[in-house]
């Protein structure tokens, strides 16, 4: 497999039981075993790609994107994520990082802020309230006004 995995045995020998405690046993088992699909999503998570660019050795996209979903609805992922908040659990505390902690990059910050959208130099100059909805209308308008 050319694809870098993040989880070791170790970590695997902590997230499989609790794992095993989550999931149901009710229909047939997925091509794709636990630790490669969790693998997967992990990787998804740190490359920052899109599902259909997912390399193919994870299996086919479709399948891991269907069963995260799956999860996702049955709230195996929560659940999950609170088990490992758990003293049993020191490795993958380790492993798996709250999103809320990791900081933006210093590109990220310091945009202009949207404010109340303010009337257009020409508008204003001809003391328009609300501009029209037409250039013709302006026109006919900027005509009308008294010259001084």
């Amino acid at each position: 497999m050319s694809v870098r995995l993040l989880l070791t045995d170790e970590a695997w020998a902590e997230i499989a039981p609790i794992l095993a405690t989550l999931k149901s046993r009710a229909g047939s088992p997925p091509v794709l075993s636990d630790r490669l699909f969790i693998e997967a999503v992990l990787y998804l998570a740190r490359t920052g790609t899109p599902w259909r660019d997912l390399p193919e050795a994870f299996g086919r996209w479709d399948a891991v994107y269907n069963r995260f979903r799956r999860w996702e609805r049955r709230g195996i992922w929560r659940r999950l994520w609170e088990r490992f908040q758990t003293k049993d659990c020191p490795l993958t505390r380790h492993l798996f990082i709250d999103a809320t902690i990791v900081r933006a990059h210093q590109h990220a910050a310091g945009a202009l802020k949207k404010t109340a959208v303010q009337p257009h130099r020409l508008w204003a100059a001809l003391g328009a309230a609300c501009p029209p909805k037409s250039m013709r209308v302006a026109a006919m308008n900027a005509l009308a006004l008294p010259s001084s």
